[in-house]
């Protein structure tokens, strides 16, 4: 079983060259050494690849190209942008900005979590993107109508009672996240590091769909309510269930959000009504590995460092057991 990450790197190598005799003029070559290909991607892959990964581990060499089989560095970061070869990258209108890969040092589980601090793009809510790949109409109602064909790139989310903005606590709360999981052994691909990024809802979707093992949105739902209605996910809607890629990961989608909630009830969070709540998304709707956007209450929630921290050990309950329940 030696040198099987030579063995991985070689064939993806030939699928590369064969796939560019047969596919588009504008189709562009992934360099695999700007974009690393994840073999344990996939949520429900793992417990596949858990045994050969061992092996990898086992086989690894000093080598610069032989770090845990796939040129992993722990504790390292990595900036990684929106590559136009990846599928449904065409659809994305602000792209220009990267994401950030950040490797655990220690317990590494060799599993990545995409965490995506909803809003904060300048001049998200003036670019549109489509709803749907197949240019479909949405079929619910949310920040954007019922019916619309087209959404705003990157919305500017609401603003607090107190006077924070949303996207300025998803991101407070996205690093306290961070820092947690890779505590635990999670490597994070934070879509969104800083005050601005400029990636779009589908750049940052579809950067997650190639890197990451799943991807978890945090947001504030901006309902207008005078009390704090509890956290919830946004669950996918039966009129987008047939369609492509939704039709393959609706059911990952669901099964990461019931994860989720289920952390948040542990540590005592107030959850509204059933813990779920269908609304279609563009996230969604470009998604390829399971993801879910996660309310984590609303306008009058109390937000501060302590609650974020609360929040975000919820978050890693939920991870960690439904890691545990793949994988066991």
């Amino acid at each position: 079983m030696k040198n099987r990450s030579k063995i991985r790197a070689i064939f993806c190598v030939i699928a590369v060259i064969c796939l560019s005799g047969c596919g588009d003029e504008d189709e562009q070559q992934i360099d695999a050494a700007t974009y690393p290909i994840v073999v344990e991607k996939n949520l429900w892959d793992t417990a596949e690849t858990e045994e050969s990964d061992a092996e990898d581990e086992a086989d690894s060499t000093d080598d610069e190209g032989d770090r845990e089989g796939d040129d992993v560095i722990p504790g390292t970061v990595q900036e990684i942008g929106l590559d136009p070869g990846w599928r449904y990258a065409e659809y994305s209108v602000i792209n220009s900005g990267s994401a950030k890969l950040y490797r655990a040092e220690d317990n590494r589980k060799n599993i990545i979590i995409g965490v995506n601090a909803g809003h904060g793009t300048k001049g998200g809510e003036s670019a549109k993107t489509y709803c749907h790949p197949d240019k479909s109409p949405k079929v619910t109602g949310g920040t954007t109508s019922a019916g619309s064909i087209k959404a705003p790139a990157v919305s500017g989310g609401m603003t607090f009672t107190d006077g924070m903005t949303e996207a300025a606590v998803t991101l407070e709360m996205a690093r306290i996240l961070k820092e947690k999981l890779l505590a635990e052994g999670f490597d994070v691909l934070m879509l969104r590091d800083d005050t601005d990024v400029q990636l779009d809802n589908v750049a940052r979707t579809v950067i997650a769909n190639n890197i990451a093992a799943c991807l978890i949105s945090l947001h504030w739902d901006g309902d207008g309510l005078g009390y704090d209605k509890g956290c919830f996910y946004i669950s996918t809607p039966e009129g987008i269930r047939e369609m492509e890629p939704v039709s393959e990961h609706w059911m990952e989608h669901h099964e990461l959000g019931e994860a989720l909630i289920s952390g948040l009830k542990e540590k005592g969070f107030k959850i509204y009504r059933d813990g779920k709540m269908a609304i279609d998304l563009t996230q969604t709707s470009y998604s390829c590995i399971p993801s879910i956007d996660i309310e984590l209450g609303n306008q009058s929630s109390v937000h501060d460092e302590g609650t974020l921290s609360e929040l975000s050990d919820g978050i890693v309950i939920g991870i960690r057991s439904l890691y545990s329940k793949v994988r066991g």
